[in-house]
């Protein structure tokens, strides 16, 4: 029997503990990872998180690279803030800054598996399947109606709050997305056999 894409769980999956910003103190490339089947919410709306992209200020992709701007400031403060823009003037995308003050590296959010929230979802995404509810950066800021106003706000803290995951996923690593420069670097993690994801490893 076909599945319903409408489909609805009886109640939400169990939290982990909350993640505080100390989390985000590390290098970019522990907590990408380590990111992967942690949940992710909006004013209570949003999911666990299956995909996630890392970015340091010493390679050419990062928005950081060239310096501070108004738009990346965020970037270069303390870990643990939101930092939000605009892709190809259309979709937002969401980012969490990591590592020390200054170091400019941030976590690009990619895509979830919706479980909190969905009647919200499909409403700000007009769509019934909940697989295509998040299934890119740009699909999941829609869904969980994150704009610029969530930009620079602390991860800790309402609206957003980010639970650990319960166990440790398999984790599948590739190149990232969408970018033309510092393409080969395989900083690009998914949660292995996720049906929520935004593209195929």
């Amino acid at each position: 029997m076909a599945q319903n894409p409408r489909s609805t769980r009886a109640t939400a999956p169990r939290l982990g503990k909350a993640l505080k910003r100390a989390f985000f103190d590390r290098s970019v490339h522990e907590v990408a990872p380590d990111l992967i089947g942690a949940t992710f919410l909006v004013g209570g709306v949003g999911g666990i998180i299956t995909e996630v992209e890392a970015y340091h200020h010493t390679e050419p992709a990062a928005h950081s690279f060239n310096g501070p701007t108004p738009r990346n400031q965020v970037m270069f403060g303390p870990p643990g803030f939101s930092y939000v823009y605009r892709s190809y003037g259309i979709h937002w995308c969401v980012n969490f800054v990591c590592e020390e003050a200054g170091s400019a590296s941030a976590v690009l959010i990619r895509a979830i598996e919706p479980t909190h929230g969905l009647a919200a979802m499909r409403r700000r995404r007009g769509l019934e399947d909940e697989r295509a509810l998040c299934s890119g950066p740009g699909k999941l800021c829609e869904a969980m109606g994150i704009t610029i106003a969530h930009s620079e706000l602390p991860l800790d803290r309402p609206p957003i709050a980010l639970h650990a995951r319960l166990e440790t996923p398999d984790i599948v690593t590739g190149i990232r997305i969408g970018i033309t420069k510092a393409i080969e670097l395989p900083w690009r993690y998914g949660l292995k056999g996720s049906k929520f994801l935004s593209k195929r490893f």
